[in-house]
């Protein structure tokens, strides 16, 4: 149904007149075609697992094919951000479930040894619909929630969708442990699929004050604040998903792993990087989302350097363990950095003069038409990653090279998140300069 009169900064009517019930029933069942989208998404990091000798296709070819999956993912994160305001939050996310089934019937049908490598591709391409499903649920999800609880329902969205990465990697450890084949998964997922489309059709709801707001994208694209957001989002859910894609496939490549004993290790990090999420999102609402950020960023860099050492050592233990432990920070480096889209964009609304629901409503405004931007960047990330491991194994048989150049990125991310939103300012004298700076302090809490 369409909601005419939606106002979540008034305490009474999200409290008294019902308006969190709304908001939370339309997060749960966004949840759910969210995390049906992101393990189609996900698909070809499973079936890349599956694909013997038999099908003549190396580790090289196995990373381009999960890369052009990523690549899709993330650039169709721009018009389903926008495609909300022009259809509405509940339509569109029964379109958007519904066109999952393409990739998905797709794949079942050309699932085997013999089928071209060029219609692998374009099957995987096809699966980056679902990296979409993203954009569209937090743009929508964003409108439903006040400021003071953004990080927390956000986080627990992202979180939600992201687990449907290791679903579908525990999904494909069943089945090959049980001996199956690559079509039993893609069989478990169709009619999840209309589940999900069935259930957005009976259960969500459209928001009549959210339309597409052409002046709103305009000014998304021109504030610097999406782009620097967008980098720092590169550095963690870039990570996240990237190394998601990859990680088997490093396995299997770096340690002489089998599919079996692969499967058995790759859905671990993203299952705990998936939970941790909304932990990442309340911690920044409590104490803002800059500094959480920033001590993530670190983390992400201390761990990395273990990476790199376990690499060199060839310690399969201390590797394991040393990704976990990144996963897990990319998981609250995401919900932290989502945390801060919303806030920075009220805060600049407040620094210009907009006070209660009037700075709120521009908050909103801005940075639902920032977030797809933000989130097509961020997902682009991950083809950087393995297309980054790809080139390593090819260039001296194994990632190093790759970790070596994630750790100075980390540390590049850091930095820019210290000099942008938590290193105070100079004062000055002129009233400009004042308001400029009262608005610059107030990003350290966002």
């Amino acid at each position: 149904m369409w909601i005419e009169r939606w106002e979540p900064e008034d305490e009474r009517f999200w409290k008294e007149e019902g308006g969190e019930k709304v908001a939370r029933r339309n997060l749960a069942f966004s949840v759910v075609s969210e995390h049906v989208g992101f393990s189609v998404w996900s698909l070809w990091s499973v079936m890349v697992l599956f694909m013997g000798p038999e099908y003549g296709i190396d580790a090289a070819g196995k990373f381009f094919l999960v890369s052009m999956a990523t690549l899709v993912g993330a650039v169709v994160r721009v018009p389903y951000t926008f495609a909300v305001a022009r259809f509405g939050g509940r339509n569109w996310t029964v379109i958007a479930a519904s066109l999952l089934l393409v990739p998905t019937v797709a794949a079942f049908v050309v699932m085997e040894p013999g089928t071209s490598y060029g219609t692998f591709m374009l099957c995987a391409l096809l699966t980056g619909v679902g990296g979409g499903n993203f954009a569209s649920s937090m743009t929508n999800i964003n409108s439903f929630f006040p400021l003071r609880k953004k990080g927390w329902a956000l986080g627990l969205n992202a979180g939600g969708g992201n687990i449907g990465v290791p679903v579908v990697q525990l999904v494909g450890l069943a089945v090959i442990g049980a001996g199956g084949g690559p079509r039993v998964v893609l069989g478990v997922y169709i009619p999840l699929i209309v589940v999900s489309a069935v259930c957005a059709f009976l259960f969500m709801d459209s928001i009549s004050s959210v339309r597409n707001d052409t002046g709103a994208v305009k000014a998304a694209t021109r504030d610097p604040h999406t782009w620097i957001m967008s980098f720092l989002y590169v550095g963690t859910f870039g990570s996240f998903i990237g190394y998601g894609f990859a990680f088997g496939l490093v396995l299997q490549t770096q340690f002489g792993r089998t599919p079996l004993e692969a499967a058995q290790l790759t859905f671990v990090g993203p299952l705990l990087g998936s939970l941790i999420r909304p932990v990442g999102g309340r911690l920044a609402d409590r104490f803002g989302g800059a500094r959480i950020t920033l001590w993530n960023f670190l983390g992400m860099g201390a761990a990395t350097g273990v990476v790199v050492i376990a690499s060199l050592r060839e310690s399969l233990p201390l590797f394991v363990g040393a990704f976990v432990a990144l996963f897990v920070l990319t998981g609250l480096g995401n919900g932290s950095t989502y945390k801060m889209i919303p806030g920075i964009f009220q805060a600049k609304a407040e620094a210009a003069g907009l006070v209660g629901e009037e700075a709120a409503a521009q908050g909103r405004r801005l940075s639902g038409a920032a977030m797809g931007l933000i989130g097509a960047v961020g997902g682009l990330g991950g083809l950087g990653i393995n297309l980054a491991l790809r080139q390593s194994f090819q260039t001296v048989g194994s990632g190093t090279g790759a970790y070596v150049a994630f750790l100075a990125f980390y540390g590049v991310c850091a930095g820019v998140t210290w000099a942008v939103y938590l290193r105070r300012p100079v004062a000055r004298t002129t009233a400009t300069a004042d308001t400029e700076e009262k608005s610059q302090l107030s990003y350290a809490e966002v």
